[in-house]
């Protein structure tokens, strides 16, 4: 899935250049193409589908000249998780009547990778002999807030039943769920058999099902794209999440360890990268740092930053944006986004 605009990353994450396209670590590949990277160790780059928005295409064959045209597919406009899903099994089925599925998000990141590999290969083996939803379940390092959350049932291997889902908790409640260990990160990564996605599709969320239904004989063909255009704006908006799992009582965790983030935020990247003595994160650029502490700075490899006096902020420019602001109120960033939208020029979004 590659289709978001990640805008709580503003102004580095860009309408024309979302975060999943961006190389934010200087390792040369972007989260998208570590992403593929790592899912060639399991799955023939062939058999590996990119979910985007249209306006990504000629993107998503720069950064990945593996792949062919005919394994993007390319959504009209966004409708979120469930759709974008739906979409990609409906081709599969047109291709074959049996596969193994994962579903990941294309901007997240993987520490280890080995570790990573082993887990998908484990919950592969679990989906082609179980007719359930898995999903990978992250061991939570602190009580975050940013994240939704996994009760896991009574067990002892690492394959347990879910008993509940909960969306991103407040403080005190993400405390508790830390202490129980009884609670894991929902990290947006599934894996399913064929037949029991599309069952669960035309049972639990069938406002999206039928829809996709009506283009049975079109998928795989060259008339698909057009039945797309005209379809994907009408399906509902919903997350694989809210529409499927939480209404499912046939979903498992994998309870997973292998350095996860979703790297949704400037908090969540400067906790990921190393720091100086003062605790600063100095990305790309070159910094000159005064009694200043516990700041993330990300501009240009060619600009020289000197910063006197700031404690615990976000110094961020990108492409004639320049974002100032106190890293325990970047929630507000997307308010910021609307409001630059609204103010001045799209150049700025």
């Amino acid at each position: 899935m590659a289709g978001g605009i990640g805008s709580r990353f503003w102004p580095f994450s860009r309408n024309n250049r979302p975060k999943q396209f961006l190389d934010f670590f200087g390792t040369g590949r972007s989260l998208l193409q570590m992403t593929f990277d790592r899912f060639r160790h399991v799955v023939p780059a062939e058999n590996i589908l990119i979910v985007s928005n249209v306006i990504y295409k000629d993107l998503i064959l720069e950064q990945l000249p593996e792949i062919k045209p005919s394994q993007i597919l390319l959504e009209p406009n966004r409708r979120n998780t469930a759709p974008c899903i739906a979409y990609a099994v409906n081709r599969i089925k047109a291709i074959t009547d049996k596969a193994n599925i994962i579903v990941a998000p294309s901007d997240h990141l993987i520490l280890k990778e080995m570790d990573f590999v082993e887990t998908i290969k484990t919950g592969i083996q679990f989906i082609e002999n179980n007719d359930c939803l898995l999903t990978l379940g992250i061991k939570p390092s602190r009580p975050e807030t940013g994240y939704g959350y996994i009760q896991i049932g009574e067990g002892e291997s690492a394959l347990r039943k879910v008993k509940t889902f909960t969306e991103k908790p407040n403080a005190e409640l993400a405390q508790i769920f830390f202490e129980t260990g009884e609670f894991y990160w929902n990290s947006g990564i599934f894996l399913w058999n064929l037949q029991t996605i599309d069952s669960a599709f035309t049972n639990l969320l069938p406002e999206v099902a039928t829809k996709f239904d009506e283009g049975k004989g079109l998928y795989n063909t060259d008339k698909e794209q057009d039945f797309i255009d005209i379809m994907y704006p009408t399906c509902p908006n919903i997350s694989i999440d809210y529409g499927v799992l939480e209404k499912s009582s046939d979903v498992y965790v994998l309870c997973s360890d292998f350095g996860w983030s979703d790297l949704g935020t400037w908090g969540s990247l400067y906790e990921l990268s190393p720091k100086d003595e003062q605790q600063n994160v100095t990305l790309k650029c070159q910094t000159m740092l005064y009694e200043s502490n516990n700041n993330i700075v990300a501009l240009p490899e060619n600009k020289l930053v000197v910063l006197q006096g700031l404690d615990g902020y976000i110094v961020a420019e990108a492409d004639h944006v320049l974002l100032i602001c106190k890293l325990e109120d970047e929630q507000k960033i997307r308010q910021y986004v609307n409001d630059a939208t609204v103010n001045f020029s799209e150049k700025f979004i």
